[in-house]
């Protein structure tokens, strides 16, 4: 069973910078469609930004509106990687962001949690004002 790990959540004032990472434990879904969603107190799960394969290394990239220009996904096959770059951020983007998988091989450009069956434990991240 593939397994993910997210890391690199903390702390950080409005207008800083993290860097999230998603740890994949084996290489089977390599070519398979990845995203990071949030869960903020009393809200449900939303979509924040996610890849999906074209050819070989090169991905589309999807953005929730409210990310865009401030976030950045990208993928590291060799390592088997994904990260979230995390600029301007902002106290609103306060929650626990989570890395999620696609087993379908033919899943292109899904945004809703329930496309995704595979999932990390999450990683807490706060912003203060």
């Amino acid at each position: 069973q593939v397994q993910l790990q997210e890391s690199g959540g903390g702390l950080v004032q409005a207008g800083g910078s993290l860097m999230l990472s998603c740890t994949t434990s084996e290489r089977t879904f390599v070519n398979n469609a990845m995203a990071w969603f949030l869960l903020a107190p009393g809200k449900e799960r939303e979509f924040v930004a996610g890849l999906s394969r074209i050819h070989g290394d090169t991905y589309y990239h999807d953005y929730a509106d409210s990310v865009k220009d401030r976030f950045t996904i990208s993928k590291d096959n060799d390592k088997n990687i994904m990260y979230l770059q995390m600029n301007n951020l902002k106290p609103e983007d306060t929650a626990v962001y989570y890395c999620a998988l696609d087993s379908n091989p033919s899943s292109w450009r899904r945004v809703s949690p329930s496309n995704y069956d595979i999932w990390g434990q999450g990683t807490q991240v706060t912003v203060s004002s």
